[in-house]
């Protein structure tokens, strides 16, 4: 099913973006689909680079597969900036990884961060600045 397809049997209003989880898609949205997951974060200069707005409370996001398949609907619920080395084990458990430990996830997230800098022709810093975004399913 596309994403347009879900938005539209989901009777939900408004606008939405459709995306997908970096690094692993399925993975992470098969965490989503189990409540395992209720947060994710990106790089703040990775928005600015590519001239995007950040994510505000409220907005929905369709959630993709690795092949662009919708999976479900997400609302984000909070939006907050921290550094990298600032992340909290809260939000690191809420992210859903691994062992959802805070050692675990800053291992993980600075090898994917150090990537999506690469592109961007910047480089991983401790003390980047990352969105950081809770949200919940509203429709799978």
């Amino acid at each position: 099913m596309t994403a347009e397809e879900m938005w539209e049997q989901s009777g939900l209003q408004g606008t939405y973006e459709a995306w997908a989880f970096g690094g692993a898609p399925d993975k992470l949205a098969g965490l989503v689909l189990k409540g395992i997951k209720t947060a994710t974060c990106s790089a703040l200069a990775l928005y600015e680079a590519e001239g995007e707005e950040i994510p505000k409370e409220g907005d929905y996001s369709v959630i993709l597969s690795a092949d662009g398949d919708a999976v479900c609907i997400i609302q984000t619920t909070k939006i907050y900036l921290s550094s990298f080395n600032d992340v909290t084990a809260d939000h690191a458990y809420k992210e859903g990884e691994g062992d959802r430990s805070l050692d675990y996830w800053r291992r993980v997230h600075e090898e994917f961060f150090t990537e999506e800098m690469a592109e961007i022709s910047q480089s991983f810093d401790e003390n980047m600045i990352l969105i950081c975004e809770e949200f919940k399913v509203v429709y799978a």
